[in-house]
């Protein structure tokens, strides 16, 4: 009995865990150890902090957007950010889409709209590849979750150029990233100190703003981790409070059974 009590308490731990932490990974890539952050999304309790994510999407727009799509992310998304409607509009007017086809049969640019996706830098892969020295730059918009480290990962990596040690070669056309695997990526350093300018006065350093868009790209993989989260809270409580109603209906109904 009292192992069948253990091995059931188990499960249940088990259960919570997968309910609350269902994304926990090692915190490596490529087998090169990658420092963990403190991020505001960590956690039970965690939640995203919108001044953080709305400078991310600012980086994103700014430096990232050129070469890299956000596929599964809509204009009006960005209500989560804490843009209000009218900010979403003007966003979206500063892009084209294309649309069709119209009664000609024929498929035609539009100016975007809340309702519409992110547009993409390049029509095509071939398009992609051909501006970038033969690399596919990737879509952005699962990125935490397509690398071992998550958010950790990221901002290690566009943290992490730094000059070649002596005695290591880095081809042509690659970069030295302490953080990538193999220590040689073909993407360079895409930020710079002050290559951006937060409308919240903040220093635009390099970590700064890897850390600002790695937190955007962790919302972007997972907007509704806030309330999964307290989905999952409340589901937990649920548990317990319901297991305390059984074992105390268990002790009335078998009271006087010796």
């Amino acid at each position: 009995m009292v192992l069948q009590r253990f091995v059931r308490g188990l499960l249940f731990l088990g259960v919570s865990l997968l309910i609350l932490f269902p994304n926990v990974s090692v915190k490596a890539a490529g087998g090169i150890a990658v420092p963990e952050q403190d991020w505001s999304f960590s956690g039970v309790f965690g939640t995203f902090d919108r001044g953080e994510l709305q400078r991310g999407f600012h980086v994103y727009k700014e430096v990232c957007a050129g070469c890299h799509s956000l596929n599964y992310v809509a204009f009006r998304n960005l209500g989560d950010l804490g843009f209000n409607g009218e900010e979403i509009k003007v966003i979206a007017k500063e892009y084209e889409v294309e649309d069709g086809p119209n009664n000609d049969g024929e498929m035609f640019t539009r100016t975007a709209i809340p309702s519409d996706t992110w547009p993409a830098p390049y029509p095509n892969d071939n398009a992609a590849r051909a501006g970038n020295n033969g690399a596919l730059p990737p879509d952005l918009s699962l990125m935490v979750d397509a690398r071992v480290g998550g958010a950790d990962y990221l901002y290690a990596l566009l943290s992490g150029y730094h000059e070649a040690p002596k005695g290591q070669e880095v081809a042509d056309g690659m970069y030295y990233n302490a953080y990538y695997p193999g220590n040689q990526i073909a993407m360079p350093s895409p930020l710079s100190d002050d290559g951006v300018e937060y409308g919240d006065g903040t220093k635009a350093t390099i970590n700064q703003q890897a850390r600002d868009v790695s937190a955007f790209l962790a919302w972007a993989t997972e907007p509704n981790m806030e309330q999964r989260k307290r989905m999952g809270v409340k589901v937990l409580i649920f548990l317990i409070v319901m297991t305390g109603l059984f074992y105390v209906s268990k002790r009335r109904i078998w009271a006087d059974v010796h």
